[in-house]
């Protein structure tokens, strides 16, 4: 999805944010350590589908394991850096998640996930999501996945190491953040809407 970025004055807060979030439910909205509101349109139908593919394969792995909680691209986190952000599909370990309160769970809630994803699409422009991944290890994201469905590469973000880049694999590995998570990539290289007989 595009994104337009607008530098307020005065500074955006985490208050206003959150009402402006509340008054505009049809947007989606993030906003920047700096306090900058950033716009993005409504994802296209394939990039849809591909979140689908992402959000259902980490959610199924979960229900199985119960390890944690998964959040789709409409969850915004507040990042400790002050940035709100919302990561295409997310995890959160069960301990972080239950350590915060009631209330803290309500709204965005005050953490950086565990595990993050972004999936690029056609107008999304890769330095800024390069840049996006970069804050979310900065903020204590301890595996991030950066998904090109144009180019059919992934960079692979973990703390304190380069970043890795996959061209073209078939399978992601969640690895000891994600223990047995296996992201099947053919349905998000590949989206295919096939007519389906009606019985």
């Amino acid at each position: 999805m595009s994104a337009l970025t607008l530098r307020l004055l005065p500074r955006l807060s985490e208050r206003r944010f959150a009402q402006l979030c509340r008054a505009n439910p049809e947007l989606q909205l993030e906003r920047s350590a700096q306090g900058e509101l950033i716009v993005m349109s409504p994802t296209g139908s394939e990039t849809g589908l591909r979140n689908t593919q992402l959000t259902g394969q980490l959610w199924w792995w979960n229900e199985q394991r119960g390890l944690g909680e998964v959040f789709d691209s409409s969850t915004g986190f507040h990042l400790p850096n002050g940035a709100d952000r919302s990561p295409d599909a997310a995890w959160v370990s069960k301990e972080r998640w239950f350590a915060l309160t009631a209330a803290q769970r309500r709204r965005f809630a005050p953490l950086c996930p565990d595990f993050v994803a972004e999936l690029r699409s056609p107008s999304d422009n890769l330095e800024s999501l390069q840049t996006k991944m970069r804050e979310y290890l900065a903020n204590g994201a301890r595996l991030g996945w950066l998904i090109d469905t144009e180019t059919q590469c992934v960079e692979i973000y973990r703390p304190e190491q380069p970043t890795e880049v996959s061209e073209g694999p078939e399978t992601l590995n969640g690895e000891d953040v994600l223990p047995g998570f296996v992201l099947r990539l053919e349905r998000i290289w590949g989206v295919r809407v096939t007519a389906r007989p009606i019985a």
